[in-house]
């Protein structure tokens, strides 16, 4: 599947934050012309907060894809990303014990209760609740929400604009490679057997209309389904977790459905349908792999193609020339094939440097505690093509 990956996107102090200050700029119609005050929903910060908390694993995923995890103070139990598991867990009745660790800004998908509330804010801390996306429209404004908040109303704007616009075209370029059918598969994602699913009005839809596939729950919203309607629907391919996975085959009132019948069951975890961040990248490549596995059998044969080529050694720096967007030719296929080799390519190594390259090579730089400015100068290219170059492993 990693090489399929790389084959389908050819182509990531209380005064400061008192909620309610008058005369804190919108983001509803684009970026502000400076950066604070600024104001989301109907919280106004008048300066960037000191420290931030995270209690959502979905918010938490947007905010690695912005490259924002530096400003993170604390985290939920739920939020389970691999770079965050040295963050300290709280709850939303942690107020004390986030004050104590410099949390000024609260991020959250659940309404805190009044004393909740009052706690927060008598402890200098602003929460900030943020709906999920359901849509390409909302994932643009969830990013440019978080960016704002956590870096002002016309830098982290313009920062989460370009990053969500880097996932969707990605997303459109898995589906560019799509091949042509007649034949509508149809698929769903089902959280549990108790009637909980991936419906029409959530983002799991646009990774399966990008990935060349129907949500055989399309028509539904709210997340919940009657489960009669899966046998209706019978849906090609069911993606699940393997409890769910292992009920379906188990159970006889399920025998009867295609995809138990074609062992057409995929097991994936929850979060991947859930998270907005990169995940979503990763899922779509899970879903078109799956339901079109001639994209994979592709793969293999460019893998083999690509190993038939004179690779860059992982002890010397081939090439110190910088290289940025634009550029092409084989000093950017061999950055590319590096990058690919770490876990850092979600595209075909092209040998032309463009958008997706871009957004891998600031993933290099960010971890690996760089300035993140997307162009490979000669020292980026030192590290990278060292032994001491950190590889990329998504929690």
């Amino acid at each position: 599947m990693k090489r399929f990956v790389a084959l389908l996107m050819s182509i990531c102090m209380v005064a400061v934050l008192m909620a309610g200050c008058s005369g804190g700029g919108g983001i509803e119609d684009g970026a502000n012309a400076s950066d604070y005050p600024v104001t989301v929903g109907d919280v106004t910060l008048s300066a960037q907060p000191s420290g931030v908390a995270v209690l959502s694993d979905n918010l938490a995923d947007v905010v690695l894809a912005l490259g924002y995890e530096i400003d993170l103070k604390a985290r939920s139990e739920s939020c389970t990303q691999t770079e965050l598991k040295v963050l300290p867990v709280v709850t939303m009745d942690d107020a004390e014990k986030m004050k104590s660790l410099g949390v000024t800004l609260l991020l959250t998908e659940d309404e805190p209760t009044e004393e909740q509330k009052t706690a927060l804010q008598n402890n200098g801390i602003t929460p900030l609740v943020l709906n999920t996306a359901a849509s390409r429209k909302g994932l643009q404004r969830l990013y440019t929400e978080v960016a704002s908040v956590m870096r002002g109303g016309n830098t982290g704007y313009l920062h989460g604009e370009e990053m969500a616009e880097n996932i969707l075209t990605t997303l459109d370029d898995i589906n560019r490679v799509i091949p042509d059918s007649k034949t509508v598969t149809t698929a769903c994602y089902l959280y549990d057997l108790d009637g909980h699913a991936a419906t029409g009005d959530t983002f799991c839809d646009v990774l399966f209309s990008c990935s060349g596939v129907t949500n055989a729950f399309k028509g539904e919203k709210g997340g919940e389904v009657d489960m009669d309607s899966l046998k209706r629907a019978d849906p090609d391919y069911i993606f699940c977790s393997s409890e769910v996975k292992e009920q379906l085959m188990s159970d006889k009132n399920y025998a009867s459905l295609t995809a138990v019948k074609k062992k057409h069951i995929v097991e994936m975890d929850a979060s991947s349908v859930t998270r907005m961040g990169r995940t979503t990248i990763l899922t779509a490549t899970t879903f078109a792999g799956t339901v079109y596995p001639e994209l994979l059998e592709t793969s293999e044969e460019s893998s083999k193609e690509e190993s038939s080529q004179e690779e860059s050694s992982s002890t010397e720096n081939t090439n110190s020339t910088t290289l940025k967007k634009g550029d092409e030719g084989d000093a950017v296929l061999k950055l590319q094939e590096r990058l690919d080799e770490l876990g850092y390519m979600f595209v075909a190594c092209s040998g032309s440097y463009g958008d997706a390259t871009v957004q891998a090579v600031m993933d290099f730089q960010l971890l690996n505690g760089m300035e993140t400015t997307g162009v490979a100068d000669a020292e980026m290219q030192k590290v990278l093509y060292s032994d001491a170059a950190v590889p990329r492993t998504d929690g």
